[in-house]
């Protein structure tokens, strides 16, 4: 193994560095809301339009790059270049993601985001299929690595108390990006208005000229205390948040902000290797894997199976004129978008287990039932796109809940690699073999051969729903280190915060004693699970609020 790999694989941790006591956490969480989280909510939030509108501007160009005056693709390759812009996003989430836990959350977030920009751009001058696919490969790769990077930097920096909504929220805006996109090619597609050579590029130009907006505005936006608290950056994280309270406080009108109820300690780290990554996911929380992997192939199957093939249904079986499709999708983003802002604010109260459940299943049966209408031929395109509507809203909010969950149930020191891993896995299942069975079973003609695409739909939304039942982790209004203890923490009381050991640094030692005294044998989250190797290790269960 060369020693770059070997780099990879393990841990960075100096253990001549003394462990730190500090309270950064628990000032982050106790912040009453303001516009100081209403500028991380946009900043940050705008992946999800940038990725709505990306698909959509695709979807709708995509008759249009067939033309012999455009690229005169073929059909083929208008699915070749949709799977590969799906391989890259996920390639390029597990890439940035790796990096984002490595070298911190901002630096990632603006370089993913950069790479976004600069490959939309050129997809908007593309010449050719290789071209095209090359630059739609590279935009996939940005907006994986943005689900990354934005994820863990949001959970980090929004207060435990509305976490859930926040998250939810910001994840159903992907939807927002659907409606606009939908709205502009309808202009810019146009060839009364906008020649067909330049309207299929200007769509592509929305999207940079968006990024580039939001670009400037992260500027504002600090790296996650948190995650520079973990690499030994202590002084910088406590004047982040030192900063954060004064605008608070500014733009509040509070004098004085609630004290913080708790502290950590930590030993910093300077990376996470791949085999603590694989140990953490596999040994240390098996049962928590098992339910991300399954909330997050749910929603991408049910997602991918019918949003990439909602048109071929009303084309094929109600008439739809093409022209006319983007106005039911229009009617579907809504219920979408509508569901996460709703349903959300229930996540932090009624909880995350009980909701998600409720979510996934009511999803699932909804749509084994219109599956059923289906079959009868019963429903006009109106109706069929009002019961989409119906299971989209609950569908939507437990599809973003599976964010939540796979960004706040593992230890913030692999958050955006766990993260990554789970948007690959679901994304790659499900953004692949939706949309394959879906395309052939509506390609046959027959309502009932499309039913069991729908069954098969809701069971699997539905078994995703039990096992978040039986394995959900009640992580609502609950610091993100109760939920997972950081695998940087350690125990001992002589452990001390920076200003107490300044203030032991400028005492004299009493006369006859050097000063000195012995450090106190520390152990690691991953230290104390360790079980011989004839017993299971037990799965860890939150710690309550403080």
């Amino acid at each position: 193994m060369s020693s770059i790999a070997k780099g990879l694989a393990r841990d960075r941790t100096d253990n001549t560095i003394k462990p730190i006591k500090t309270d950064i956490p628990a000032r982050m969480d106790r912040l009453p809301w303001s516009r100081w989280h209403w500028l991380v909510v946009f900043a940050l939030g705008i992946t999800w339009i940038l990725d709505g509108l990306e698909v959509t501007i695709v979807g709708s160009v995509a008759s249009v790059l067939t033309n012999k005056a455009t690229l005169n693709l073929s059909a083929g390759e208008i699915g070749a270049a949709a799977s590969i812009y799906i391989v890259g996003a996920c390639l390029g989430a597990l890439f940035f993601g790796y990096l984002t836990d490595r070298l911190g959350r901002k630096r990632l977030f603006m370089i993913t985001l950069g790479v976004y920009l600069i490959a939309t751009a050129l997809t908007g001058i593309s010449w050719s299929f290789a071209s095209f696919a090359f630059f739609r490969f590279l935009t996939g790769t940005g907006i994986g690595g943005e689900y990354a990077a934005i994820n863990s930097a949001i959970d980090e920096l929004i207060p435990a108390r509305v976490r859930g909504w926040v998250d939810l929220a910001i994840n159903g805006s992907y939807w927002f990006g659907t409606i606009f996109g939908a709205f502009a090619t309808i202009f810019l597609l146009n060839p009364n208005l906008v020649p067909l050579t330049i309207g299929w590029r200007l769509c592509f130009g929305l999207g940079v000229f968006l990024a580039f907006i939001v670009l400037i505005v992260r500027h504002y936006v600090p790296e996650s205390p948190r995650w520079l608290m973990l690499h030994n950056r202590i002084d910088q994280a406590n004047k982040i948040v030192g900063d954060i309270e004064d605008q608070i406080r500014g733009y509040t009108g509070l004098q004085e902000l609630p004290e913080p109820e708790s502290t950590i300690t930590v030993r910093p780290r300077h990376s996470t290797g791949f085999i603590t990554i694989g140990r953490v996911m596999v040994k240390v929380y098996p049962k928590r894997t098992v339910l991300g992997l399954s909330l997050m192939i749910g929603q991408a199957f049910l997602y991918n199976a019918i949003f990439f093939t909602y048109g071929l249904v009303l084309s094929t079986f109600y008439g739809v004129p093409g022209d006319q499709v983007g106005y039911y999708l229009i009617a579907f983003a809504a219920g979408n978008v509508m569901g996460p802002l709703l349903l959300g604010k229930l996540f932090d109260t009624i909880g995350r287990r009980k909701m998600i459940t409720f979510t996934y299943i009511i999803s699932g049966v909804f749509l084994g039932i219109t599956g059923y209408l289906f079959t009868l031929g019963i429903l006009s395109a109106v109706t069929q796109t009002i019961a989409w509507v119906v299971i989209f809203f609950f569908a939507s909010a437990g599809a973003s809940s599976a964010y939540l969950t796979v960004s706040e149930i593992f230890p913030l020191e692999i958050r955006s690699m766990a993260i990554a891993f789970f948007y690959a896995v679901g994304t790659g299942i499900g953004g692949v073999i939706g949309p394959v069975l879906f395309g052939t079973l509506i390609g046959t003609g027959h309502p009932q051969t499309v039913f069991y695409g729908y069954l098969i739909g809701a069971v699997v939304m539905v078994a995703a729903g039990v096992v978040e039942a039986f394995l959900g982790v009640n992580a609502e209004r609950q610091s993100l280190e109760s939920i997972a203890n950081p695998l940087s923490a350690v125990e001992g009381e002589e452990a001390q915060t920076p200003e107490e050991e300044e203030q032991e640094a400028n005492q004299v030692s009493a006369p006859g004693q050097d000063g000195a005294r012995a450090r106190p044998q520390y152990q690691s989250p991953l230290e104390e699970n360790r079980r011989p190797r004839n017993e299971e290790p037990a799965e860890r269960e939150p710690l309550a609020t403080p």
